[in-house]
């Protein structure tokens, strides 16, 4: 009984994270004002975060490199696209023609 009600709370508070880092976080209010402005990822950072970093971009691009290594970056086409946006100068809108695709 104690292994699943640790679980539940485990999960919940995942759970709970998640939704806050969606509706309220800082990947999340700096990819609107991309979209938004079209200035930069860097300038953004500078301007709205005060010194922090984002992790999802950072995150993507990490894995992207990974995959391309391994000559697989095709196959994953969601993470690509996240890459060539923030990286490569490609429209947001590129995300969804992208999804459009799959």
């Amino acid at each position: 009984k104690q292994w699943y009600q640790r679980r539940v709370a485990i999960t919940a508070g995942g759970v709970a994270d998640l939704i806050t880092t969606c509706y309220g976080g800082r990947n999340r209010k700096v990819s609107e004002a991309f979209v938004k402005t079209g200035k930069t990822l860097d300038v953004l950072e500078a301007e709205m975060l005060g010194g922090q970093k984002l992790q999802g971009p950072m995150t993507a691009k990490e894995v992207y490199h990974v995959l391309k290594a391994k000559g697989v970056e095709g196959s994953y086409p969601l993470f690509r696209s996240v890459y060539e946006i923030c990286y490569e100068g490609m429209p947001p809108k590129h995300l969804l023609d992208t999804l459009s695709t799959i």
